[in-house]
């Protein structure tokens, strides 16, 4: 192998597509291993830490998860800040996502009624907290960091993306509306060049 290899499931979505985003627009020629969910549990007790996305790179140990490999990424090819204050808080919100996953992803394999009265909640109390939270901690335009895309705006475009389709049974698409800065940085990645080519081909 001679070009870096990222592993994730045969899906544009999560933790997986933010990185495929990250390498994509930072220029990097990857290869962009999709995995069937029929084969990960062969290859997982291989895995750094029993989940997916991983990086490999050539003559290196593969390196796990989603914001570890943002940044690497962001850092390596101007997509993270310098400043480390700066780059701080930019890591705060991609933590900030993972909260908001880590909340969520579980009703997605609870039976129907448990879900619905999960999300339902989450609906109540949850998501309007977390999006207040990053509302208010996104002080710049039309990304976070201001004129210029960083992995953190990835990885919030990935967040809203998510609910913003629909597809999340019993919250409604609009429950990030009420956010303008918020839906302001998804709306400015989703708009940006290399992201709508990325979009395009996927």
């Amino acid at each position: 192998m001679n070009k870096p290899k990222l592993s994730y499931f045969d899906a544009p979505v999560s933790r997986g597509e933010e990185c495929r985003l990250a390498l994509h627009v930072a220029g990097i020629d990857f290869f962009d291993e999709r995995i069937k969910s029929a084969d990960w549990p062969a290859l997982k007790p291989n895995s750094p830490y029993g989940s997916m996305p991983f990086l490999t790179m050539p003559g290196r140990p593969a390196l796990a998860h989603s914001n570890a490999i943002l940044v690497y990424i962001g850092r390596g090819h101007g997509l993270h800040p310098q400043d480390a204050f700066e780059a701080a808080r930019h890591e705060g919100m991609m933590q900030h996502v993972e909260d908001l996953r880590a909340r969520v992803s579980p009703t997605i394999r609870m039976a129907d009624a448990e879900k619905k009265a999960r999300r339902e909640e989450l609906v109540a109390g949850y998501l309007p907290e977390w999006a207040q939270a990053a509302e208010r901690n996104i002080t710049a335009t039309p990304f976070f960091g201001g004129g210029k895309l960083q992995v953190v705006d990835l990885k919030l475009y990935m967040a809203v993306r998510w609910f913003n389709g629909g597809k999340v049974d019993h919250i409604p698409a609009t429950i990030f509306d009420p956010y303008p800065r918020l839906t302001g940085v998804h709306n400015a990645v989703r708009d940006h060049a290399a992201v709508k080519a990325w979009n395009a081909k996927a």
